[in-house]
């Protein structure tokens, strides 16, 4: 079983794994390949002068990989709850995992069809999103929603960092104090 499984490898579900994995979290990342940051040219994003957008979600990926985060292809259907936990259900495989975050962007039918609360999108485009509060949590303990997915706007910077915010949010419940990762340069 996975500490976390992430729906969507966008900079919102990228983010979010490369805070868990980096926390020593087993992290799962599903994604089906599909992230609207694929089609875009993005000069408005802190740090980094100018990239395409599927330069910053491989570059995302591979951070995330980079702290041992899992990276499948493959499109999620339904995420059922166990006795402790949740069960993802792909087109070829099951994962399990004590905490789910959909990172899914302007893809709400898998919400919806585990029972997870939906509620109209406020941006442009963009009809249904997952009902979130402001930690990231749904109307079920233990699946979050981050980024588009969860009604933030879809700047790449605003949904890199919703997802680690949301991911903080994760790894603070799964180890029962608050969770900070700072770094600090060697001297």
């Amino acid at each position: 079983m996975y500490d976390v499984a992430i729906i969507g490898a966008g900079p919102a579900g990228a983010s979010a794994a490369l805070f868990t994995a980096k926390a020593g979290k087993k992290t799962l990342v599903i994604d089906s390949d599909q992230s609207i940051t694929k089609r875009a040219w993005v000069e408005n994003h802190y740090g980094v002068e100018e990239i395409t957008g599927p330069d910053l979600v491989a570059i995302g990926k591979k951070q995330a990989a980079k702290f041992g985060a899992e990276l499948i292809e493959g499109k999620a259907q339904s995420i059922e709850k166990l006795e402790d936990g949740f069960k993802i259900v792909t087109e070829n495989a099951t994962y399990e995992a004590k905490h789910v975050i959909l990172a899914t962007g302007l893809m709400a039918d898998l919400a919806e069809a585990s029972g997870i609360e939906t509620k109209p999108g406020t941006e442009p485009r963009i009809k249904t999103v997952v009902k979130a509060d402001a930690e990231g949590k749904t109307n079920i303990p233990g699946i979050w929603a981050a980024g588009t997915a969860a009604g933030v706007s879809v700047h790449t910077i605003i949904t890199a960092g919703d997802g680690a915010k949301v991911a903080i949010n994760v790894i603070s419940e799964l180890n029962g104090e608050r969770y900070v990762d700072h770094d600090v340069l060697k001297s």
